[in-house]
């Protein structure tokens, strides 16, 4: 099993493409590493924990694409991974880790495991991976509520202007409803006719809006995946997202336009027409 090394070690290249003898170590290595120094599997790279030191000889035995995660994107740090043995004699440090995980069995409860090994000796500390998850996500809910509170405000301004929208479409549309009127049709024929434009209108600014979105989302993703070489999403749209923004378009349309039309079937028509 290959244990991961969290800290940073001075990395030099000693000889790209030289084959490593047969008692030297092997590592696995980022692709961003290998990138960057210009390196493959089987060449040589030596590891030390000064920059001034020989180092320590390793072969390159694999290189890896490490798991996305949104809490190690912005630090620009570089891992590799190499057996455990090896990384305490290089560290002089050996029967010493500062992390580890354990896994259980399935049925364990995590938390009643991490109380019984808290229980049984000093000098650690054990959490579950959901403790641990919650803690070093707080920044992201952070995040998250602030753009809850962004949303929330961008809809009730939304809600406003759209409003004002049907109203002034609406008023455009006096002197048609007032001849309806005077020919003899009915309000609610009237209202139901600008209630059916404002819904068309509403379902065709929600298509509109979606695909607005997912053009906006790939752009997104594709500019900051390839700015921090990552196959992480940064702008992610789900069916729940889209059918929540249409149900929300078409109540607000609806609501807005009911309102609209509403007015105006209840003013006189002579007012409509002007002479009122």
């Amino acid at each position: 099993m290959l244990a991961r090394q969290w800290g940073i070690l001075p990395v030099l290249l000693l000889a790209a493409g030289r084959q490593l003898p047969a008692q030297a170590p092997g590592i696995a290595i980022e692709r961003q590493v290998a990138r960057e120094l210009h390196l493959s599997v089987g060449d040589t790279v030596r590891l030390g924990t000064r920059p001034d030191l020989p180092g320590v000889p390793f072969t390159v035995a694999a290189i890896y694409e490490p798991r996305a995660d949104p809490a190690e994107i912005a630090k620009r740090e570089r891992h590799l991974r190499m057996h455990l043995p090896d990384l305490a004699n290089l560290l002089g440090e050996p029967d010493r880790v500062d992390r580890l995980s354990i896994g259980l069995r399935p049925g364990v409860s995590a938390d009643s495991a991490a109380e019984l090994l808290n229980r049984s000796a000093y000098g650690y500390q054990a959490y579950s991976s959901e403790a641990i998850a919650a803690k070093s996500s707080q920044t992201f809910l952070v995040v998250s509520r602030f753009h809850r509170a962004i949303a929330i405000i961008t809809i009730v301004a939304s809600a406003v202007f759209l409003l004002c929208i049907m109203l002034l479409k609406v008023e455009e549309r006096r002197l048609d409803a007032a001849v309806m009127r005077f020919v003899g049709v009915r309000r609610r024929t009237i209202f139901g006719a600008l209630l059916l434009e404002a819904v068309l209108v509403a379902v065709l600014g929600s298509f509109l809006g979606t695909g607005l979105a997912y053009v906006a989302g790939a752009a997104t993703n594709a500019y900051y995946q390839r700015f921090f070489d990552t196959a992480l999403i940064f702008s992610l749209i789900t069916p729940d997202i889209v059918l929540f923004s249409v149900v929300l378009s078409l109540v607000l349309g609806a609501l807005a336009g009911a309102l609209a039309a509403w007015r105006l079937v209840h003013t006189r028509p002579l007012v409509l027409w002007g002479r009122g």
